[in-house]
């Protein structure tokens, strides 16, 4: 017992040492650049650490691998912090990449997990999968060989990734065959489309906006430039569908808002760190000239979509509808860190042009249109498709609620005039 004992204590001021030595070494890097109220970490909470570190390795029932431990204890320290907040291992960094710049290497489809299967949402235009045939409906049942299922569907995600000119063999069922497909495709680099653009009747324009990525301002003027040249010219208003948009990019979701104003406040946003506190104003030039704009949130609607139609609806360039978003009124930046790692911090709070904080809010729609569920389910995988609009709208109802507004006219403006609509 005495011998363990004095192992341990040799084994604790070896972490507690390393781990401290780390702490002030970094701090000195660091810390000068806060001035001097900042302080480096105490010994007694290096120790802490240390301890749990040292009873964990040594006595918990399995053996755990010391690099293993340090992530596990960074990753908790991290999210621990707020619900966005998050450490990033090289294959996670990878996704917010992925995400961030729409670019990446595989074959080109948008599926989901429905029902305890895989289901393609879309083959994107000009990949892989959609020259070879793949379409949206078709259930993926194996890649390379290997069954998918619930358990495996990140890991199939990922499979079908690769290096450009590689090969993955792809097996789906599609109506009416009773016997699976298989599709032999060749990955390549993909670029994922973040904006998707419909004609709707009597020359109303839909534009759908998945996520903000770098490319999505460009996709979202091109889409504008597509509705006007298919009206001839005559396009009497537009809805930008927000449904379900998670975020993503902030200088996207930024440059979106300016394409549709003229002037005005975009937003503004408060942190600590010297890049944190910051504000966006619109510049000269609408894309749309002034043609009406509705746009229509749900609860899915966050961060960056929240900065668009706050953005619109404070400088009463668009009317609202939907029910509120999320109300994600925060900021995260991506810090790379070394071996392909990084941590996703929380730096900033943001406020719309009036000023308003809508974290834990969300924003309220100026038109009230109840959501039904299976209404949002339809609307969401309806709307990752190309179908003509008039089956877009047959098989949305919201959307179609959303254009009957649009079609009266720019007529709510103020929290006290806000009406409700309900669906039918």
């Amino acid at each position: 017992m005495f011998h363990m004992a004095s192992q341990s204590k040799k084994l604790l001021l070896l972490l507690a040492g390393v781990f401290l030595g780390l702490v002030l070494s970094l701090g000195s890097g660091v810390f000068a650049q806060k001035g001097p109220r900042e302080e480096a970490l105490p010994w007694d909470d290096a120790r802490l650490l240390a301890e749990v570190l040292e009873r964990v390795r040594l006595e918990y029932v399995e053996s755990v691998d010391d690099s293993v431990l340090i992530e596990s204890a960074v990753r908790g320290m991290v999210t621990d912090l707020d619900p966005h907040s998050q450490f990033l291992n090289s294959a996670e960094y990878e996704e917010v990449r992925i995400s961030t710049t729409g670019n990446y290497s595989g074959v080109g489809l948008e599926v989901h997990m429905e029902n305890g299967v895989v289901v393609v949402v879309a083959a994107i235009e000009g990949t892989p999968a959609e020259k070879a045939g793949l379409s949206s409906g078709d259930i993926i049942v194996e890649i390379d060989g290997i069954t998918l299922d619930e358990d495996n569907f990140s890991e199939a995600i990922n499979h079908m990734r690769g290096e450009p000119g590689t090969n993955v063999v792809i097996a789906v069922l599609r109506e009416p065959e009773s016997e699976p497909i298989e599709y032999k495709l060749t990955r390549n680099n993909v670029q994922v489309k973040s904006v998707r653009h419909e004609l709707l009747e009597d020359n109303y324009g839909y534009v759908r906006i998945t996520h903000f990525s770098d490319t999505t301002p460009k996709d979202t003027r091109k889409a504008i430039r597509q509705l006007r040249h298919k009206s001839n010219n005559l396009l009497r208003g537009v809805v930008i569908d927000l449904r379900n948009n998670p975020g993503g990019v902030l200088d996207a979701a930024i440059d979106v808002s300016d394409e549709f104003l003229d002037e005005g406040l975009i937003m503004s946003a408060s942190g600590r760190g010297p890049d944190a506190s910051f504000s966006h104003m619109a510049h000269d030039g609408d894309i749309l000239d002034g043609v009406q704009i509705v746009v229509l949130v749900n609860g899915g609607s966050a961060s960056s979509s929240e900065i668009v139609a706050g953005a619109l609806q404070d400088n009463d360039r668009a009317t609202i509808v939907g029910v509120p978003t999320f109300g994600k009124g925060s900021v995260q930046t991506v810090m790379p860190l070394s071996n392909g790692r990084a941590i996703k911090l929380t730096t900033s709070r943001y406020f719309t042009p009036s000023g308003a904080s809508i974290h834990g809010r969300g924003i309220t729609p100026d038109v009230a249109i109840q959501s039904d569920p299976t209404l949002d389910l339809l609307a969401s995988i309806t709307a990752h498709q190309t179908d003509p609009g008039a089956a877009l709208l047959q098989g949305d109802t919201q959307l179609r609620k959303a254009l009957a507004v649009l079609k009266k006219g720019n007529i709510i403006k103020s929290a006290a005039t806000r009406i409700s609509v309900k669906t039918q």
